[in-house]
């Protein structure tokens, strides 16, 4: 499954999309909700759902959860719940994962898709 998991309206999305040749399937998680299927795969791939969970996301500090100790079946199910908790973009390409926009992992997606 190569696929990207992004917000259309997010600007980091969309500027690390410009950045990037993405030659594959796209899905704006707004539109379209994460199945448990692909939370579970990208789970896999990632090592844990911890590792999926943006703490940046406005309900992260209004739902008072950065004093709360979250256990891995917590951060999945916040994570189908509501879009934002999924740290973005997260790129698929065959069984590598790039989670987030930070500089690093922009280049390490280029480097998979050979630009």
């Amino acid at each position: 499954m190569n696929i990207v998991f992004h917000l259309a309206k997010c600007s980091s999305c969309q500027n690390i999309l410009k950045e990037v040749q993405w030659p594959y399937a796209m899905q704006d998680i707004r539109i379209q909700k994460i199945s448990l299927e692909q939370i579970e795969h990208m789970a896999s791939l990632a090592g844990s759902y911890e590792a999926l969970f943006s703490r940046r996301a406005i309900k992260y500090k209004s739902m008072g959860l950065k004093h709360k100790t979250l256990s891995e079946d917590d951060y999945k199910t916040l994570i189908l719940e509501e879009d934002t908790f999924l740290k973005r973009p997260v790129f698929i390409i065959d069984d590598s994962i790039f989670i987030g926009s930070s500089k690093k992992t922009v280049e390490q997606l280029k480097m998979k898709l050979g630009e």
